[in-house]
């Protein structure tokens, strides 16, 4: 039995290193640079604040709501580009703090670590990315608050994760990660008519983003079943709450906007609120990294009252108990 064990362990690190070495291979052969590969002065990728393009999908979410539909199409889109802008803004600032926690990550590396490498790569492309959003953010003339005081705090914790326990980091980069990419993936496949710099910018970030995630993933499979019970139990009731606050700062509008365009209480309970479509959609944004800690045993009788609590638990057979 403990020869099993420890050969499973082997073959799960030996994986691990195969799959570290072929991302890092694929970063060289297949990367994007935010101003040689989008052309930002092409005349067909302006922003115009008034472009119906930028309206919200009227399945989900605000988009969905008498309240939008009943406002002029120019306030539509200003509004939907807004949304946009402020999504992109919190995102470059969560890619602050993931490339803050990688280095930390990266600096108690021993020499020859595959992970080192990697993890360099994946500082520059997310460095690439923050370039890409904050020239949309610059570009659209709109505010952008990103992250509120209260995230930006928390996000100084994140960091110290990185370098004390990085497993718990790699939940975090998780949950900022896959529902972003889970939207832009639906976008792309929805068939809608893009603005051709947002579908750029998605097409860019999804590719680079599924070797950040396939990353993350696997490092969980490799590190997970080597942690003491304790550090489990953490990772058990931290998780849900770190998914369900990056989950709802990557799905819902932000603050600043809400007062801005003064939308109602009502319009937003009946957009986000228990019941709502928008729920569903913030819980199959979560479903892979759900469906990995589940995997990996980490959402325990106990935990799983937490997921509910907070929203953002699914029960169908997609879930594995």
């Amino acid at each position: 039995m403990t020869d099993t064990l420890v050969l499973d362990e082997e073959q799960q690190t030996a994986r691990f290193t195969e799959l570290v070495a072929r991302l890092s291979h694929q970063s060289v052969v297949k990367h994007f640079d935010a101003y040689a590969d989008v052309p930002w002065d092409d005349p067909e990728y302006a922003i115009r604040v008034d472009d119906p393009r930028w309206e919200l999908d009227a399945d989900e979410g605000l988009g969905a709501t008498d309240w939008y539909r009943a406002q002029p199409p120019d306030l539509r889109a200003r509004i939907g580009l807004h949304y946009i802008v402020g999504n992109m803004k919190a995102g470059l600032q969560f890619e602050s703090v993931l490339k803050r926690g990688l280095l930390e990550y990266a600096f108690r590396l021993p020499d020859n670590s595959p992970e080192f490498r990697y993890a360099y790569h994946e500082v520059i492309e997310e460095a690439q990315h923050s370039l890409m959003f904050q020239e949309f953010v610059n570009r659209s003339g709109l505010d952008a608050p990103g992250l509120t005081w209260d995230l930006k705090l928390g996000a100084r914790r994140a960091t110290a994760m990185a370098k004390h326990f990085p497993e718990l980091f790699f939940v975090f980069v998780l949950g900022g990660e896959d529902p972003i990419d889970h939207v832009q993936r639906t976008v792309l496949r929805s068939g809608r008519d893009l603005h051709p710099l947002l579908e750029r910018i998605m097409r860019i970030h999804v590719t680079e983003e599924a070797r950040h995630l396939s990353f993350a993933r696997q490092y969980l499979r490799t590190r997970v079943p080597e942690l003491p019970r304790w550090k489990r139990t953490v990772i058990a009731f931290e998780a849900p709450i770190i998914l369900a606050v990056m989950a709802s700062v990557m799905m819902r509008p932000p603050r600043r906007l809400v007062r801005e365009y003064a939308i109602p209480k009502p319009v937003l309970q009946e957009a986000y609120g228990k019941g709502a479509p928008s729920r569903d959609a913030v819980r199959s944004s979560l479903r892979k990294v759900r469906n990995l800690l589940v995997e990996l045993s980490l959402v325990t009788p106990v935990s799983k009252r937490l997921w509910r609590a907070l929203g953002i638990w699914e029960d169908n057979d997609e879930v594995r108990r």
